[in-house]
């Protein structure tokens, strides 16, 4: 009921924890404004042979958003990109190409997405596009048995997977990365903002990608 002190109580509680996490968010934008970006090299050799392997021919907006995405890269500071486009228009091959040049400039990169069934997804679909090209790429999800994660865990602490694709297991505190560079979010919109910002905070001068 409104007005009664128990809704009051609940209010104040509320209101207090809107502040805190905006001045948390602000002080993770600060430091994002005072980094500078790890250097991805765009001019890899293997780029266009593996741009090749791509089954379709590219839309003008597909190619548009990947020139963005590389003119991103090249600035030196951390950019932050949202694309947006319905199901089905190729948003997926903008961040696989940008993944792929970020594992050939040896960052690491995380893909976080909000259910197992699309991590499962991108996890089979990247192992088809990256194996060629010796680029390692692990999942976390609750398919995953403990041992495994605990397993991969320690693999991207030594630096050892250049892609990680995961659900909300990614937020595991035993987690850490050797070089993160580029986070991903995929369905940006069904992730939570702390949470999206936990990665951020992590690693203030990496790229960030959100598809919508």
């Amino acid at each position: 009921r409104l007005g009664v002190s128990n809704w009051q109580k609940r209010k104040a509680e509320a209101k207090k924890k809107i502040k805190d996490a905006a001045k948390k968010l602000i002080k993770i934008a600060s430091k994002r404004l005072e980094a500078k970006s790890f250097l991805i090299n765009i001019n890899n050799r293997e780029y266009e042979k593996f741009c090749s392997t791509f089954p379709f021919v590219e839309t003008d907006d597909q190619l548009n958003a990947i020139n963005d995405v590389i003119n991103d890269f090249e600035k030196g500071i951390p950019s932050d990109r949202l694309i947006v486009g319905d199901v089905a228009f190729g948003k997926t091959e903008v961040i696989i190409r940008a993944l792929f040049l970020a594992a050939k400039s040896k960052i690491q990169s995380i893909v976080f997405v909000p259910t197992t069934l699309l991590s499962r997804q991108h996890y089979n679909n990247f192992k088809k596009r990256f194996n060629l090209f010796n680029i390692k790429i692990a999942e976390v999800s609750r398919l995953i048995s403990n041992n495994e994660k605990n397993q991969i865990y320690n693999e991207c602490n030594d630096g050892k997977i250049d892609i990680l694709i995961g659900t909300h297991a990614l937020l595991n505190d035993k987690l850490s990365f050797k070089k993160l560079g580029l986070i991903i979010y995929d369905e940006e919109q069904k992730l939570g903002t702390l949470q999206k910002e936990k990665f951020k905070d992590i690693t203030p001068n990496a790229h960030v990608l959100s598809l919508s």
